[in-house]
């Protein structure tokens, strides 16, 4: 009997510690939210992320304090000589933050750190050939880990970023990986508001992804990256990619897929050109 009270007794006070720990940092964040963004780091954003420039005022005022909330929790390394400014953090940042813009925002919730290199770097892979394992490296531009750091090539970002009609950006692309694997998996399928939601978006994305792929194999010209054909993950980062970029392209090509990401992201890109 003492026993079990004093395990009730240890599990109450767990209870305590973690319910305090999630109250505080609803507040912290909720003072970071209401902080006006500071003009240094506005001026950062207005010259480095023209998607930002698109915004409706109140978009800008909302995504200021989802940067300030990022910038308080997440923690950039430097890697490969580069040291991290506050041009760098404020950039990535912005562009992260836009897929968090206008919804119930859970800040990347599996995210602690972002490396980020001067330029594009080697990463080790390993592969088979049913028989033999073969190590080997590949060229990277970033990278997203489920349950690790979110990787990019400062290079790659600034490149990626100024230009806004390529649909090649690779903040916006490692970020969609983060709230694709927020449920465990990276599969293309995100947490959807609504359970009823995942067969229309399994239905459109699969059809697509698969539009796709034979657009790839016939070498046909696509209005998203062709490295969306790879698998259903990089499809949806892909989409995400053009959906913020190609807003009109995607709508006038792709309807059903870009209703898909509006109805996910709450957003309307088009609405801003």
């Amino acid at each position: 009997m003492i026993i079990v009270q004093l395990i009730t007794a240890v599990f109450g006070l767990v209870l305590v510690f973690f319910v305090s720990k999630r109250v505080s940092r609803q507040r912290k964040r909720k003072r970071l939210l209401a902080m006006p963004f500071p003009e240094e780091w506005k001026q950062i954003v207005q010259k480095n992320v023209p998607l930002y420039n698109r915004l409706p005022d109140s978009f800008k005022e909302q995504l200021g304090g989802l940067v300030n909330v990022f910038l308080a929790e997440k923690k950039f390394e430097g890697c490969g000589g580069l040291e991290i400014t506050d041009e760098i953090r404020v950039t990535i940042a912005a562009q992260a933050n836009m897929l968090l813009l206008n919804r119930k925002a859970h800040y990347f919730p599996k995210l602690r750190t972002i490396l980020v290199y001067p330029d594009t770097y080697a990463a080790k892979t390993i592969s088979s050939n049913g028989t033999v394992t073969i190590d080997g490296q590949s060229v990277r531009l970033g990278e997203s880990w489920q349950n690790g750091p979110v990787v990019l090539a400062w290079n790659s970002v600034t490149g990626g970023t100024l230009n806004i009609a390529d649909a090649q950006n690779v903040v916006l692309h490692e970020f969609a990986h983060q709230l694709d694997q927020e449920d465990g998996t990276g599969d293309g399928a995100p947490i959807l508001e609504h359970r009823s939601s995942y067969v229309a978006w399994a239905r459109v994305l699969s059809k697509e992804y698969e539009a796709l792929q034979s657009k790839k194999k016939k070498h046909r010209r696509a209005v998203m990256n062709k490295y969306g054909a790879t698998n259903p993950a990089e499809f949806f980062a892909v989409a995400t990619e053009t959906f913020f970029e190609k807003s009109k392209q995607m709508k006038k090509k792709h309807p059903e897929l870009y209703d898909e990401l509006k109805n996910y992201y709450k957003l309307d890109p088009v609405e801003w050109l």
